[in-house]
């Protein structure tokens, strides 16, 4: 009986051990990177026709972490997101607007 509850503890004890930090060894925590649209950026694409890798560009141009597609008549919700770019397109596949949010 007494064994078992000395090896409950001494398991409970080393779980915690290994989540502690060690004070002699902090690691620089990197700064947050920014991942707010700017739909400027990428405005030259309004005409081109909409394909998977032009979407990619246009996030990483734009800075935005989420890339939306609006296909023609859709309806969006109205949440605002700093970190999402917005693609309209048309009928034709062409690329009508391109915003944040």
């Amino acid at each position: 009986m007494k064994f078992g509850a000395v090896m409950t503890t001494a398991f409970a004890i080393s779980a915690c051990a290994g989540t502690m930090p060690d004070p002699d060894h902090r690691q620089a925590t990197p700064a947050p990177v920014s991942a707010t649209c700017d739909a400027a950026y990428a405005q030259h694409h309004i005409g081109d026709a909409v394909t998977e890798e032009l979407g990619l560009v246009i996030r990483d141009e734009t800075g935005a972490r989420k890339l939306r597609w609006g296909p023609p008549n859709a309806i969006w919700t109205m949440d605002y997101r700093e970190d999402r770019v917005n693609v309209r397109y048309d009928g034709d596949g062409k690329i009508i607007e391109i915003t944040c949010g």
